[in-house]
């Protein structure tokens, strides 16, 4: 099969325009995991402040917008496979824009090797709801299911990964939330295993401190990391400045608005006395645990595959969104051309998309070949993958101050307000991550600096590099 190279001028390389609203919103909440979330996320929150767990993700809603906010400013603006390299390369110059990318491209790696883990995880979980189950390393087995499945449909046009994450996500969210309709109305009507009712002050601070609230809303503000990958799709976009600011909107707060429902009746349907709580910080798998108190066996049985499902479809989004970044450094002078080839049918950079997903694959064994777990996998790659992520996040922000501050600038400086709180709440997030932790966590900040280091250096050390890059990123799309 043939494919396109870029050999010579940027231009002589683009990738189809065809993605609509809908399907880049699908992209970013693909990547999001809804139902991965809702099952792991909750617990430590739950485990620090009680049951202010729905307010709790509240706040990060709250926090996860003003991150957005940079985003969705500045993808009106430009258009760019790169996304957070492109945007902060148009902002603060090419030099911070390939470094903002590569952390961002750290994150995507990262991430998608969590995934695999995640579908691990899961994929047990389901064979243990039918009764059987994988011991020692055969766990092992489930990520090489990934690879083939992440190829056979990473590899066709973009348009058929996004509508198999909208079905995959709207399956997924649908289950919660009749789950979470029928703990609601169980609870409600007395006939609850549990005896506190649907208590509403678990919609507030329920005499947490702000400063403890702030502490778990980071571990809520998980749930939406990757809300931004569908960004890295903006030159598939029919109408990139419209359609990408709006489908990240969307995505933010679609998913918010599911969070604070589903959360708040994980909370009433556990309980929200001190035995509830014990039981919400202690379970495995909330959403699981929940189905088989609520419903029945069966529709636990069914959660735990939808879990897996939508835990292919985030490692679909994440890899989906690392062979773009790729795709666009490659094509800017970083990394071999080969990567840089897109296949002329489908309009997908498919050397760029064996990489990723067979990188991730690979990530995954290697640490289950030294004796970690599908679960250890999940953990450790996430937590350094959000180390990157906040560093990325954080150019961004930064992006948008400089281009605000300058003359002429098309964003009014009131707005400056958003972008400063969005830098401090991130600030929140990496000080979580790296203080009170213990091995192997204490090592993960490390691991993630040394990444984002790595291509800090490359940016000075190559200024003809980042000279091509900046006059890509001017000559595509201009501010």
């Amino acid at each position: 099969m043939a494919y396109t190279e870029d050999t010579a001028a940027p231009e002589v390389v683009s990738v189809k325009r065809k993605l609509r609203t809908w399907e880049i919103t699908a992209i970013s909440i693909g990547f999001m995991g809804p139902v991965m979330a809702m099952s792991l996320n909750g617990i430590g929150v739950a485990g620090i402040v009680g049951k202010a767990v729905p307010f709790t993700f509240s706040i990060a809603f709250l926090g996860t917008m003003l991150v957005a906010y940079s985003f969705i400013r500045l993808t009106g603006l430009i258009t760019h496979a790169g996304s957070v390299y492109a945007l902060a390369g148009s902002t603060i110059g090419p030099r911070a824009g390939f470094f903002g990318g590569f952390a961002l491209l750290g994150t995507y790696i990262f991430f998608a090797a969590c995934i695999v883990g995640a579908c691990a995880v899961f994929f047990e979980a389901f064979l243990g709801e039918i009764g059987l189950s994988l011991d020692g390393k055969l766990w092992m087995l489930i990520p090489l299911l990934i690879l083939v499945l992440g190829l056979a449909l990473n590899l066709r046009e973009s348009k058929v990964t996004a509508r198999t994450l909208l079905i995959i996500g709207f399956i997924g969210i649908v289950a919660m939330l009749v789950l979470a309709a029928v703990i609601f109305v169980t609870v409600g009507t007395g006939k609850a295993p549990v005896s506190t009712g649907i208590d509403f002050t678990a919609l507030s601070p329920a005499g947490n401190s702000f400063s403890v609230i702030l502490t778990a809303s980071v571990f809520a503000f998980l749930s939406w990391a990757g809300f931004e990958s569908g960004s890295s799709l903006g030159e598939e976009a029919a109408e990139p400045k419209r359609v990408v600011p709006r489908s990240l909107f969307l995505a933010v707060a679609l998913g918010g608005f599911i969070y604070v429902i589903v959360m708040f009746a994980q909370t009433i349907g556990f309980g929200t006395d001190e035995a509830g709580v014990a039981a919400f910080s202690a379970s495995e798998s909330t959403l699981t645990q929940l189905s088989t108190t609520y419903i029945g066996k069966w529709f636990a049985i069914g959660i735990s595959a939808i879990a897996f499902c939508v835990a292919l479809a985030a490692f679909l989004s994440s890899t989906a969104a690392a062979s773009r970044l790729l795709f666009a450094l490659s094509r800017d002078g970083f990394g071999p051309k080969r990567l840089a080839a897109v296949n002329p049918k489908t309009g997908v950079p498919a050397n760029a998309v064996w990489f990723a997903v067979v990188l991730a694959v690979v990530m995954a064994l290697a640490l289950g070949l030294f004796g970690a777990t599908s679960v250890d996998v999940y953990y450790w790659y996430a937590t350094i993958g959000t180390l990157c992520m906040v560093i990325a996040y954080g150019m961004t922000s930064v992006g948008v101050i400089r281009y605000v501050l300058k003359p002429g600038s098309k964003i009014a400086k009131y707005e400056l307000v958003l972008p400063l709180l969005a830098l401090a709440y991130l600030v929140l997030v990496y000080i979580n991550q790296v203080i009170g932790q213990e091995a192997p966590y204490t090592y993960f900040p490390y691991l993630a600096g040394a990444w984002c280091l790595v291509g800090l250096v490359i940016a000075l050390a190559k200024p003809d590099l980042a000279k091509k890059i900046g006059s890509d990123i001017t000559a595509h799309d201009p501010l």
